[in-house]
């Protein structure tokens, strides 16, 4: 198997043939998480709470595994798949954990590159052995139908951009870069999980247009919105809220630079100024499973594996030991 490009999920994009480009257009909804899940998120802080730690955990692998951006993003998404089709039972925090191991397993297989399990969960209260963490991986697997070459929002950069007709390549790699800023700023955000990869990928080009050549906005904007694959009411929604986004992150960095707080931000930290549910809304406390001093001390706990009827594996069969 050819190793999995984020930027090119397909591996045949020479030449942006148009079969291949209307491929990508119409199976990208395959690798996206359930309308329901949306909808969920929107009413339950339980599942705000759930998909709050699981970012956050991780965005550590950042520190603690070196792992990039992009397998980062990756995982995000077979998480949000995995949750969207999957039950969640409450009350047992260890769960957000192994189901972060595993989706960070899988996206590091899929880019090919080294994932420690032992340095990852150094810090945690929980350790898992290999067999649990490999029946996690199938139960992720089998709930998102063995898709891992996950059709995301980068997946269309290098075509949008094409509509652009940039003659001068560095514009256009600064165009690029700063479009897939915002989609990793984005992907915390659960307003925009409603919309189509391709319209995130799309608005977030028009995003960076805007703010590094505004001249040249107008025409970029009609060379994306008379594309047959968008939907243009959709494309300029998400645009939108992306501009707001940008424009949040911003004041709150403006407010950060001065102030006179000296404390140390975490990935937590960041990512508590991006969720549109805060735990002060009511979110479930056992699902921040803060790591303190003290239960750094508590012996840790290993998992028992899944039953080995793999099809019929549900998370509820997870039972730690005593």
């Amino acid at each position: 198997m050819d190793k999995f490009d984020v930027e090119d999920p397909l591996t045949s994009l020479d030449g942006h043939q148009s079969d291949t480009i209307s491929a990508l257009f119409s199976s990208e909804s395959d690798h996206m998480p359930s309308y329901n899940y949306f909808q969920c998120l929107k009413t339950s802080d339980f599942y705000v709470s759930f998909r709050q730690e699981a970012i956050s955990l991780i965005l550590q692998a950042q520190y603690s595994s070196n792992l990039d951006p992009y397998t980062q993003y990756l995982a995000v998404n077979y998480m949000d798949r995995f949750i969207s089709w999957q039950e969640i039972p409450q009350g047992n925090p260890w769960i957000v954990r192994l189901l972060v191991i595993a989706c960070i397993s899988l996206a590091a297989k899929m880019k090919e590159i080294h994932f420690s399990f032992s340095d990852f969960q150094r810090d945690e209260g929980f350790m898992f052995d290999p067999p649990a963490i490999q029946r996690m991986e199938l139960l992720v697997l089998d709930a998102l139908n063995w898709r891992m070459r996950s059709i995301t929002p980068f997946s269309f950069i290098t075509f949008f951009v094409s509509l652009f007709q940039l003659k001068d390549p560095p514009l256009t790699q600064a165009l690029k870069d700063r479009a897939t800023n915002i989609i990793f700023q984005a992907r915390n955000e659960i307003n925009l999980l409603e919309f189509k990869p391709s319209i995130i990928g799309a608005s977030a080009l028009l995003l960076a247009c805007h703010e590094l050549f505004p001249l040249q906005f107008p025409s970029f904007e009609t060379s994306v919105l008379s594309c047959e694959y968008v939907n243009e009411e959709k494309v300029m929604e998400c645009f939108n809220e992306m501009q707001e986004m940008v424009n949040n992150e911003m004041s709150e960095s403006i407010v950060d630079m001065v102030s006179s707080s000296s404390s140390m931000r975490t990935p937590v930290s960041v990512l508590d100024c991006h969720c549109s549910k805060s735990e002060n809304e009511g979110t479930n406390s056992t699902m921040a499973a803060t790591v303190t001093p003290e239960n750094r001390e508590i012996k840790r706990r290993k998992l028992k594996g899944f039953c080995n009827q793999s099809s019929t594996m549900k998370i509820s069969q997870f039972q730690p030991c005593e």
